[in-house]
């Protein structure tokens, strides 16, 4: 499978993304993505981010693993090296995944009318659960959640000016410093077609702020090995306002 596709914002963000996987065995199923988002910053500087990741799953039946590593970043604000594992059940009727992420990070803090120019590097260790039920036929549910244990006190008051200085839009990269995130997602096929429907919400650890965010996606075949998926979604966020968002991805399926 190779698949490549665009997401913007209502507030200036883009990002684009190519994804791809191969499928050793009937079993074993190697990915891996690369991305990169532009966003205009208001101090006038463009936040230029860069995101590469490499997964592998193998299912023993009905238990599995994934192994995953990921680097994502701007070398001037923000980088994080991460590493990943989960082990997962598997039937018919049901997927539970226990996960675990440590993220290794060098964030370089800027300057504000009461504090100067510093650099952090820091990690944290997340513990998540995640599960998928099947509900019906045509129709399934997924829920998700994560937390974060960090390595270093933050202090929120101490950090509002910083962070909404490199957060005006859903694809900075300080959206990604949470201290924890659940999600509800429910899947409707029709046919070859799917609708997605996912609901949000994670606080961010640098300010406490809270985001909550919906989004729609629609994917429907193309051709006999060609799915395009549509998508659109609203954030309402205590740190960059409300935003609205539209993606477009191809897939490109192969023997």
């Amino acid at each position: 499978m190779i698949g490549g596709g665009a997401e913007s914002d209502s507030d200036g963000g883009f990002s684009a993304a190519l994804i791809g996987g191969i499928g050793f065995t009937k079993n074993t199923w190697l990915s891996a993505g690369l991305a990169q988002s532009k966003v205009d910053l208001v101090s006038g500087r463009e936040l230029d981010t860069r995101y590469a990741d490499i997964e592998l799953d193998h299912h023993f039946d009905p238990i599995g693993i994934r192994i995953g590593a990921a680097y994502w970043g701007d070398a001037d604000v923000l980088e994080s090296d991460d590493l990943r594992a989960a082990a997962y059940y598997r039937s018919d009727a049901a997927t539970v995944s226990f996960e675990y992420e440590y993220r290794d990070f060098d964030f370089i803090i800027p300057s504000t009318d009461f504090l100067v120019t510093r650099r952090v590097m820091f990690d944290a260790d997340g513990i998540g659960l995640s599960a998928r039920f099947k509900t019906s036929e045509n129709t399934s549910i997924r829920l998700r959640g994560m937390k974060y244990d960090y390595s270093v006190p933050f202090r929120p008051v101490e950090n509002v000016d910083a962070a909404r200085l490199i957060s005006v839009t859903r694809l900075s990269l300080i959206n990604s410093l949470v201290d924890h995130r659940a999600s509800l997602s429910l899947s409707i096929d029709q046919g070859l077609k799917n609708w997605d429907i996912d609901i949000s919400t994670w606080e961010g650890i640098i300010d406490r702020s809270r985001t909550n965010s919906l989004t729609v996606r629609y994917l429907m075949p193309m051709t006999d090995k060609t799915d395009i998926e549509l998508g659109v979604g609203y954030d309402d966020s205590e740190l960059y306002g409300d935003v609205t968002f539209f993606s477009l991805f191809l897939f490109f399926y192969g023997d």
